[in-house]
């Protein structure tokens, strides 16, 4: 089964779910995030047809997000360990679990985020990195970049239907400094 290739939209999360959009990529990610590193160990874990299992840990290590390594030569074996971008994608996975536990969990979460250092539960949220503020409600929206074609004609109506005029990412971040008084 063939989809339509989101790599040349310029939508983001459209290229993100290039990568990361098919279901079991975001669980072997998951595990690749509790320490597991070999094709068997995930197959056992996710209980994951082995053939389905090679087209993903292939997809996910041309995509950058996993390296494989070999780590027994007679006979050839692999690990496949997560990269820099592969750990970039953490929040994103983190963000999903406390999402998924507040909408699809009514008897309770089955799995919490918890802090090494003190054993209390966490709770993830998404902070924006100039103001230090959280990204709740309508305070924040995406606009497309100068120059930029939008994704969609549905963000391109979203965007026009307001009044404010979107401030480039350089913009704020001048403002920004220039409230703190260099």
């Amino acid at each position: 089964m063939h989809h339509k290739s989101f790599a040349n939209l310029s939508c983001p999360i459209a290229r993100s779910l290039e990568h990361v959009g098919e279901w079991w990529s975001i669980l072997i990610l998951r595990d690749a995030f509790r320490g597991l590193t070999r094709f068997d160990e995930f197959q056992k874990n996710l209980e994951i047809a082995p053939n389905m299992l090679a087209r993903r840990l292939s997809a996910l290590t041309e995509s950058g997000l996993l390296e494989r390594r070999l780590y027994s030569e007679k006979p050839a074996r692999y690990e496949y360990l997560l990269t820099e971008r592969g750990r970039d994608f953490r929040p994103v996975m983190l963000t999903l679990l406390a999402w998924g536990n507040k909408h699809f969990f009514p008897e309770g979460p089955s799995v919490a985020l918890v802090d090494t250092k003190t054993g209390l539960h966490a709770d993830p949220i998404v902070i924006d990195r100039i103001s230090g503020r959280p990204i709740l409600g309508l305070d924040f929206k995406s606009v497309p970049l100068k120059g930029k074609r939008t994704a969609s004609k549905h963000r391109k109506a979203d965007v026009n239907s307001r009044s404010a005029k979107p401030q480039s990412i350089r913009a704020a971040t001048k403002i920004k400094l220039g409230a703190k008084g260099r």
